[in-house]
Formats: structure tokens, sequence, C-alpha cells
């Protein structure tokens, strides 16, 4: 069982809809037996709220509902209860390392580093447009791919082989 854990400022818009797509990609690989996901933000100002609107449309454009989730905020605990702590941004991840305990395992890095992309953060949508909302998503579904790859390559099967 691998445990993974998405992280960005709020827990509003990149990192729910990274939990919402890489959850889909999960059933859609026969993994979802083998694979929890989770996400989170480094601050705590919308605790408790779902997604921003524009990004649950953006999301159910593609078939994903994110809806349901609410915001949360990144605690010490989850080093410890993750194996992997992915930040969207570099922003997110000097939070994270300076919230990882020392005697945590998880692997602790940006998103995009399991995506073949020159990008290497998921920029912040939550200023700009609807277009910001759909870059994120297509920057989302390709680490996605990315990471069950990795996962697959450390151990993880197919649940329907």
């Amino acid at each position: 069982m691998k445990r993974v854990l998405f992280v960005c400022l709020g827990n509003i818009c990149r990192s729910p809809t990274a939990e919402g797509v890489f959850w889909h990609a999960v059933e859609e690989a026969g993994l979802n037996r083998h694979i929890i996901v989770d996400s989170c933000g480094v601050g705590n100002w919308h605790v408790g709220k779902a997604p921003d609107t524009r990004a649950q449309v953006a999301a159910s454009r593609r078939g994903i509902d994110i809806g349901h989730l609410r915001a949360r905020q990144l605690s010490a605990g989850d080093f410890l209860e993750f194996d992997y702590v992915l930040g969207m941004d570099r922003d997110n991840l000097k939070a994270m390392q300076a919230l990882q305990p020392s005697n945590s395992r998880a692997h602790v890095g940006l998103f995009l580093e399991f995506a073949d992309l020159p990008e290497a953060e998921v920029p912040d949508p939550y200023y700009g447009g609807d277009e910001g909302f759909e870059h994120v998503l297509d920057l989302i579904e390709a680490a996605s791919v990315g990471l069950i790859a990795h996962l697959r390559n450390d151990g993880l099967r197919n649940d329907r082989l």
C-alpha cells in the first residue's frame, strides 16, 4: 500500500484537483486497492471548504468530481503517515520541508518531478481565468501518468492482472 498526499497553498485549487485527477488515474490503472490519495494546504485559510467552483467545473468537464473534497491543513503527522508528500510549487515545498519531522521517511518533493514537462511547478490559478484551471489539469494529468509509472516500478501491481 502506498499513500500519496498532494499539497498546495490553501487546498482549494491545485491539490484537490491533483487528488481527484490522480485518484481517477489510479482507478483506471486498477490500483485503487494499493494506493491511498489525499490533499491538503500549507495554510489554514480554507479549512473545511470545498474546492474552488472553477476547479470543480474544470475537473467535471474531464469527468472528475472533486466537489465532495474538503480543505485541511498539512500537519507534521502527515509526513509519518504518507509515503509521498508532493507540493505544487517551490513555496509549498519550502513550507513542507520546514514542517517535516526528522524521523519522516516520506518522499517530499514537487509533483511535476513525475512529469516529462519543461515546467517544474503547477501554477496557482486562483487569481486568473478559466484557462489557468485547464492548464493546471493538463499538468496534473501528465504528472499522474508519471507517478503511476513510478509506483508500478516501485512494486505496485494492477488488480486486474
